[in-house]
């Protein structure tokens, strides 16, 4: 700092962001993990989920401010608000009150989460989908590789952060998807493959009579299915598969299996995506994984947050100066 006089200090100190409003669908469990984590953190939130839970949503924010009254007298009640109403028309006023909110968090869908950022005037924290990749380079640990894409697709294939795209360079294609084809129809995962895949697979597609295979479509590699299907494609090293993903990909998480380090450390470098593995599963993108706790949800912007959001994220900061009089010169 430029003064006269004695000198000055100063600090930078973490604060609230203000006044959260949370959009999302039909989980009531949202309303306390979202009410709790802005409480904690110093936010007001005003929360708007589905009709299809407006009550039981009600009561558990009613329950949760009826608690805070008890352990503390002063506990702020408009600290956890919830709408009182169903109407869709009630998010666009609501997120046109620049002057009282100063963030929305939608979590849902990507339709729902479109909707609300070309409504809203205030700033809105984005995760538009998950279309997660797991790239097989040429020097990959094979059995390695097969685990993480099992887990990756088949865990638990109804999240954000499963898999789905699997990136096989051609080097190891012959080898590693007819062994990875057929534990993946096993479990009766819809494979949608370039038609490298589908030559390499024409053996256990003959072993797997209900195995269910369909060429990919350009659309397919930009869809996230939370479903048993699977987009595979054969490419050629890493360089392909970084343009893949970066191309098709919604900037969420994607992973690579090597034994070379030189090409982890470009998929790492290169991939722009908020969480990039070297020899682990996607799945572990998730505030309790990542050692943060609950999170309220998972950001794929570029500024501000990115990533899993837990109670640090939840917060802005301020610069504190301390003087005795001094004026800048």
């Amino acid at each position: 700092m430029n003064a006269s006089g004695p000198t000055a200090c100063g600090c930078r100190k973490s604060a609230p962001i203000g006044v959260v409003v949370i959009i999302y669908e039909s989980r009531p469990n949202v309303t306390a993990d979202a009410a709790s984590l802005c409480f904690k953190s110093g936010n007001a939130a005003i929360m708007r989920g589905g009709k299809e839970a407006l009550n039981s949503n009600q009561i558990i924010a009613r329950t949760m401010i009826e608690a805070g009254q008890k352990a503390l007298a002063q506990f702020p009640q408009h600290a956890i608000q919830v709408v009182p109403v169903p109407d869709r028309e009630a998010i666009p006023i609501l997120l046109s009150l620049t002057q009282y909110v100063d963030l929305c968090m939608p979590r849902g869908g990507e339709s729902l989460i479109r909707a609300v950022a070309d409504c809203s005037k205030v700033p809105v924290i984005k995760h538009y989908k998950g279309v997660c990749h797991v790239f097989v380079d040429a020097d990959a640990d094979l059995q390695m590789a097969g685990e993480i894409a099992m887990n990756a697709k088949v865990q638990r294939p109804g999240v954000c952060n499963a898999m789905e795209t699997l990136l096989v360079d051609k080097a190891v294609a012959g080898q590693f998807l007819p062994a990875i084809g057929a534990r993946l129809f096993e479990k009766h995962v819809e494979i949608r493959g370039d038609q490298a895949t589908q030559d390499y697979l024409q053996s256990e597609l003959a072993h797997f009579p209900s195995a269910k295979f369909k060429p990919v479509a350009e659309q397919d590699y930009l869809t996230e299915y939370n479903d048993y299907i699977l987009n595979v494609r054969v490419v050629d090293g890493v360089r392909s598969a970084i343009d893949h993903i970066n191309f098709y990909g919604s900037a969420h998480s994607d992973s690579i299996v090597t034994k070379n380090e030189a090409r982890a450390r470009q998929f790492l470098n290169e991939v722009d995506s908020a969480a990039v593995y070297w020899n682990a599963s996607t799945r572990f993108t998730d505030g309790g994984e990542f050692g943060m706790g609950a999170e309220i949800g998972i950001s794929t912007d570029k500024i501000g947050a990115r990533g899993p959001m837990g109670l640090d994220e939840l917060t802005s900061y301020k610069w504190l100066g301390f003087g005795s009089g001094q004026v800048r010169r």
